[in-house]
């Protein structure tokens, strides 16, 4: 599974709205929405939150990585959000997020989640990768982004 593959850019939000965690997964849930008509969206935000309720996946500084396990979602959708402001999302070294990639998994595909889990982890890994998403100004720009990584 490849990047490519699970974000799209319909599913990508440049400038947030939300200023919090509860909100910013409303907001990302509504675009994926967008490509998956049939989600059923307060399941999908309440799996979230299950899922933030045991640990934050604000991972590593300005990024948080929400996933949730959801019957109604057709395989792996992602959204990817932008906050220019940073958004209050009790992340674990308590600094605010500003990039938000968002996993939503059907349940037949867990094992799959964990490799775009994985493939996620590498990229952010580089040390300019968050700047160069937060400095794109289209969702189509930041999808291309996110494709270059695939290859």
């Amino acid at each position: 599974m490849v990047l490519g593959q699970v974000f799209s850019p319909k599913t990508i939000i440049t400038n947030l709205e939300s200023e919090d965690k509860d909100e910013v997964f409303e907001e990302l849930v509504e675009s994926i929405v967008s490509v998956q008509p049939q989600l059923n969206r307060s399941a999908a935000v309440n799996a979230l939150q299950e899922r933030e309720s045991k640990m934050s996946t604000g991972i590593i500084h300005a990024v948080a990585v929400p996933h949730g396990i959801v019957d109604s979602v057709s395989g792996i959708v992602g959204a990817v959000g932008i906050s220019r402001s940073g958004i209050d999302y009790d992340a674990l070294d308590k600094a605010p997020v500003n990039l938000i990639f968002m996993l939503l998994i059907s349940p037949e595909e867990r094992e799959k989640h964990l490799q775009v889990l994985s493939s996620l982890c590498k990229v952010l890994q580089n040390p300019d990768f968050v700047n160069e998403v937060i400095g794109k100004q289209s969702s189509q720009e930041v999808y291309d982004f996110l494709c270059s990584f695939d290859k």
